[in-house]
């Protein structure tokens, strides 16, 4: 037999280990809680808590936010449905004056910002376009300057079976145009002598005269200015008689009432709407209205005597300007 060689055993291949790295720790990022000073007696807060419960506030305030927009909106919603019956009612009552031929004068007059164009508004919202008129007059003209006083306003008075309101009036000679020098003494002294007279005529020969004095505080009144001055909506119902309110507050005072004293009588009485309250004015002006005419259909449901704490009588309204008088030592109101 042959020999076979013994060949050298193959060595096994040496599989070098590698010493196993240990794994990374994960570092864990310690944030150090600022802490602030507390008051005495008090726990210190974590600006953590801090921060959240700023956020909770931000969230607490938009949440009361919209929810006072919401109760807001659902106030005027009721508000205006409260009114619907009585603008119901105005209706039937511009009917009846058109089937009997009857004119309705009504003066809205008082200071600036009491509310008197918002009551128009609602009063005249659903009445017949065609037998009602909102007159509103600017300055006089040159010509009219020249011509007697009450002539502008006769031009715009009803014919039969119509209702005029005028926003502002031949009053404005007694009030806005005496305080700013719009007119001389001479020119107010003829027309307090001459507008009862002129008022007896027309109420002599069959029209129902309203005189509606809007009466607010001096603090609603700047309120009132101030929104009008931040809300682009209202910016335009200030002018430069307006932003002189304030200043002559005691001016117009004082012509309101020596104005009442002379032009309050039997015949054409005024009638005093205390508006720092919009909604209750604007509804006693209507129960107001609604009593001034005799008419038949009338909704026996409805609640037709006025609120005495917001409708006053022009008497009653003299009565109290002097007993103010008297105690202060000058006119308020």
């Amino acid at each position: 037999m042959a020999n076979i060689s013994k060949q050298p055993a193959k060595k096994k291949p040496v599989i070098k280990q590698t010493a196993r790295k240990p794994p990374l720790k994960k570092k864990r990022v310690v944030t150090a809680k600022k802490t602030i000073k507390a008051q005495p007696g008090k726990k210190p807060v974590s600006s953590a808590k801090t921060t959240a419960s700023k956020r909770k506030s931000a969230a607490v305030r938009a949440a009361e936010a919209l929810d006072t927009q919401t109760k807001k909106a659902l106030t005027k919603y009721l508000q205006e449905k409260e009114l619907k019956p009585y603008q119901a009612e105005l209706i039937q009552v511009q009917k009846h004056l058109e089937r009997t031929k009857q004119k309705l004068i009504i003066i809205y007059e008082g200071r600036d910002a009491s509310g008197k164009g918002g009551t128009i508004r609602r009063v005249s919202r659903y009445m017949n376009e065609k037998h009602y008129r909102i007159v509103a007059l600017g300055k006089p003209t040159e010509m009219q300057r020249t011509q007697w006083y009450f002539q502008k306003y006769v031009e715009h008075l009803p014919r039969g079976g119509e209702i005029v309101m005028f926003d502002r009036s031949w009053y404005n000679r007694a009030m806005v145009e005496p305080v700013f020098g719009f007119c001389t003494p001479e020119e107010y002294t003829n027309f307090m002598k001459g507008v009862v007279g002129f008022e007896k005529d027309l109420v002599r020969q069959g029209t129902i005269l309203v005189k509606l004095y809007f009466s607010v505080t001096k603090d609603e009144q700047k309120k009132r200015f101030n929104k009008r001055k931040t809300d682009p909506l209202r910016q335009w119902k200030l002018s430069e008689v307006d932003l002189q309110a304030q200043d002559r507050w005691d001016d117009f005072t004082t012509v309101k009432y020596k104005m009442l004293k002379r032009t309050h009588t039997s015949s054409a009485p005024w009638t005093i709407i205390r508006s720092n309250n919009k909604h209750q004015a604007r509804k006693n002006v209507m129960k107001v209205l609604l009593n001034s005419v005799s008419y038949k259909t009338q909704n026996r449901e409805l609640e037709y005597v006025p609120d005495p704490e917001i409708v006053v009588s022009g008497a009653r309204e003299i009565e109290h300007m002097e007993a103010v008088k008297l105690k202060k030592g000058r006119f308020i109101v």
